[in-house]
């Protein structure tokens, strides 16, 4: 049986959660060999924080780029349904600019951690980074992005 464009699209469309990606497994399953605990996913604060550290009083949002519109090699606008898809791109952008504000209001740290740190060309070294995401949290700012490398 044969399948239409639209339906193959449809399937893949469906197949993209926004919890427990792969960038997110990988940083939570280093986190916690470095002895770190934390809760996912808390649905009580805004925007449900990917990974909540109550005890360093620290969220980490693992930010896939195409979704959140990163200005990395990871996200290209796709050349059909433009309008949808900026539409859809800026909206996320925004609900995550209105969260970290809200985020920050009630006192939390924030990390976003881009995908393209985690994986692709511009990836960084695993160690390097499980080293800067410790760091930031026992001594570091209010807001910090971790990003892939630029060349």
């Amino acid at each position: 049986m044969k399948t239409t464009l639209d339906e193959t699209r449809s399937y893949i469309m469906a197949s993209i959660h926004s919890k427990n990606t792969k960038p997110e497994l990988i940083v939570r399953k280093k986190l916690h060999a470095l002895g770190f605990r934390f809760r996912i996913h808390a649905r009580e604060l805004p925007g449900s924080p990917d990974l909540v550290l109550p005890k360093y009083k620290a969220v980490i949002q693992v930010n896939g780029c195409f979704w959140h519109g990163h200005d990395c090699p990871l996200f290209k606008m796709p050349k059909t349904r433009t309008e949808f898809w900026y539409k859809k791109i800026s909206g996320n952008q925004e609900r995550d600019k209105t969260n970290t504000g809200k985020l920050l209001m009630l006192g939390w740290r924030i990390m976003v951690i881009w995908e393209c740190a985690i994986r692709g060309k511009q990836r960084i070294d695993e160690n390097i980074w499980a080293s800067l995401i410790e760091n930031w949290l026992l001594v570091g700012n209010d807001f910090i992005e971790l990003r892939g490398n630029t060349p």
